[in-house]
């Protein structure tokens, strides 16, 4: 019996803590695309939309690409400086698609999202391609 609630409560913990991930980004990790319309995010969860943060950047000669994530997280919705346009609806979703504004020049851009996993923690990350 004892085996049976430690095992029940690590499984019960394990699955408390977990947090939510980016199971596949398009464009993929460190690709060469032609200029995408979108960018699409899936998780392993469900997320709350408003409580989360998606920025795309072309990344800043000089700068690496966690550099430019963190600045790309830092620029309201509507920026000038963004590749992405604003996400529109708040509400719960298991993919996000980010919009991309039209003619991107060619270049490294960084995909950068800040989400609140179930657990209440958040979880920030990045991904990048290069403009053909």
């Amino acid at each position: 019996m004892n085996k049976l609630l430690i095992l029940l409560t690590t499984l019960t913990l394990s699955t408390a803590f977990a947090h939510t991930e980016v199971t596949s980004v398009t464009p993929p990790d460190r690709s060469v695309v032609a200029a995408p319309k979108v960018v699409t995010l899936k998780f392993s969860e469900p997320i709350e939309l408003r409580f989360s943060t998606f920025r795309v950047m072309a990344v800043p000669a000089g700068k690496t690409a966690s550099v430019a994530a963190a600045l790309a997280l830092a620029e309201k919705a509507d920026s000038g400086k963004l590749a992405s346009l604003p996400l529109t609806g708040v509400t719960l979703a298991s993919q996000v698609t980010v919009p991309l504004k039209p003619r991107l020049k060619a270049g490294a851009y960084v995909i950068a999202w800040k989400i609140l996993s179930e657990d209440g923690h958040p979880v920030t990350a990045f991904s990048t391609f290069r403009l053909k």
